[in-house]
């Protein structure tokens, strides 16, 4: 696949996510573009399956509508709540500090920038870049597993982890694209371009697929590793 099939690929996955009901599409309507609601449903979001963050973040936010009502949960009960996200525990833990965090960092305030984001309790830069876009409307490549495998199955890049995926799309991909990548491409993954048995026979980007047939390095020793927090 080459830089030049980029828009033929977008117009595809567009088609695609508008097209078919995936479990990112039926989260993604059920949240709102509130910053504090964004970004704590997508801490919840990591290593758990899409349909458990929904229903696990509208019972936090009927309790939790905002940091400072966050605050008043013991953590015990955060836990509950929690549960059964992935790491439940760990991130309870880390929205207890995130409140103490806002006020002491940002004067209470959901940051705007990456750089800023990635200051907080459980927020790498995947978080951060799926915030400045989804909640703030700004240009923000969010990369997840799915979006690092396709990138790699497709032949588009070549890279070792979501990190380094990251910075090689921020230099290959227009920037028109960088918001709607993330969510196309998780539809895309979660329905039809599977990590163990993807449907190619279906797949409207398969004749600009370079690894048809090939394994691809981001598969290969199975999923790539996340840290406990929401990366």
């Amino acid at each position: 696949m080459k830089r030049t099939d980029i828009p033929f690929v977008h117009r595809c996955l567009r088609k695609h996510f508008e097209s078919t009901r995936s479990p990112v599409s039926s989260f993604m309507q059920s949240r709102t573009s509130e910053p504090y609601r964004v970004l704590v449903a997508t801490i919840l979001s990591s290593r758990t399956k899409d349909q458990t963050t929904e229903v696990v973040s509208a019972r936090l936010f009927s309790e939790a509508p905002s940091p400072a009502m966050l605050r008043r949960i013991p953590l015990p009960r955060m836990e509950t709540l929690l549960h059964p996200v992935g790491f439940f525990r760990t991130k309870a833990r880390l929205l207890k500090k995130l409140p103490d965090a806002l006020d002491q960092l940002f004067q209470g305030k959901i940051p705007q920038t990456v750089e800023e984001l990635v200051r907080l309790p459980g927020v790498g830069r995947k978080t951060a870049n799926l915030v400045v876009s989804e909640a703030f409307d700004k240009p923000g490549i969010c990369v997840d597993i799915h979006v690092h495998r396709i990138c790699n199955r497709l032949g588009l890049l070549r890279t070792g982890t979501p990190a380094e995926t990251e910075m090689r799309l921020r230099r290959i991909l227009p920037v028109r694209y960088w918001k709607t990548w993330n969510r196309y491409l998780v539809a895309f993954g979660q329905t039809l371009c599977t990590p163990r048995k993807p449907d190619c026979g279906s797949c409207p980007i398969r004749p600009r697929c370079a690894r048809i047939g090939v394994a691809d390095p981001a598969t290969r020793s199975g999923p790539a590793k996340s840290r406990t927090s929401a990366g």
